[in-house]
């Protein structure tokens, strides 16, 4: 079996072995519906050298309690969709110290294209499907180190065929403000490889919240360290306003 499909099937064969034999501490879990609403200035992708290069919105949405659903929608303004990625999220170590979350997701990437002869706009989808890996260390309560692996597989031809997608990061929360605001600090550095051309990039990725309040404001800049891939950006950023919201529910 090829090495990236084996991957792909450990992590589901993970997720469902962990499912059915982690019943019991499922049920004790409440089941959490939660979402965050994104208007941004420039829409930046799941990995961040690649951007809409303009206006978008972003729907994220969290359902589930230990296995979770969690939809994630991204369309521009002008109210085309620009991508679609549907994750299925498992919880496979959740300690104090470490935690430990392994994925899958189908998806659809989306771009314009005129046809001919009659030189309409028409949308095409491309099609992948990856698996994730995200182990974590929290040092302290607001203070965490870990890394994160997407493998990619693109089911069509136009598809990027492999992506590896490899990130160190950190992530330095609650750090107080004034006038009950918090920062979020997230940093990471990560190797990104597509079929045969590779880079390295970081990323600094700033969150302002205030507590009890639905709304924050959010900021990315993402620079190339170096590279040789299609399409990526020597630098990019945006900033967001984002709305949240999270219900929990017991089971009685």
């Amino acid at each position: 079996m090829h090495s990236k499909s084996l991957f792909i099937l450990i992590v589901f064969l993970a997720i469902v072995h962990c499912t059915f034999s982690q019943q019991k501490d499922t049920t004790k879990t409440p089941f959490r519906f939660a979402g965050a609403f994104f208007l941004t200035n420039n829409g930046i992708s799941l990995i961040p050298t690649f951007s809409l290069g303009e206006p978008a919105a972003i729907v994220n949405l969290y359902m589930g309690k230990r296995l979770s659903f969690e939809p994630d929608l991204r369309f521009s303004l002008k109210g085309k969709p620009w991508s679609f990625i549907f994750w299925f999220r498992y919880k496979l170590v959740q300690q104090d110290k470490f935690r430990f979350t392994v994925g899958l997701h189908p998806a659809m990437n989306f771009r314009t294209v005129t046809s001919l002869p009659d030189s309409n706009e028409i949308i095409v989808a491309r099609r992948y499907f990856a698996g994730e890996l995200a182990p974590n260390y929290f040092i302290s309560r607001s203070v965490s180190i870990g890394m994160y692996y997407l493998y990619s597989r693109g089911i069509d031809k136009e598809a990027v065929r492999n992506t590896h997608f490899l990130t160190l990061n950190s992530t330095i929360s609650d750090i107080k403000l004034f006038w009950d605001l918090a920062l979020r600090f997230m940093p990471q550095v990560y190797y990104l490889k597509q079929n045969e051309e590779d880079g390295f990039f970081c990323t600094a990725t700033l969150a302002l919240a205030r507590k009890n309040f639905p709304l924050s404001a959010l900021a990315i800049f993402n620079k190339t360290i170096e590279t040789d891939i299609t399409g990526s950006k020597d630098f990019i950023w945006s900033i967001s306003l984002v709305y949240s919201f999270s219900k929990v529910y017991a089971e009685k």
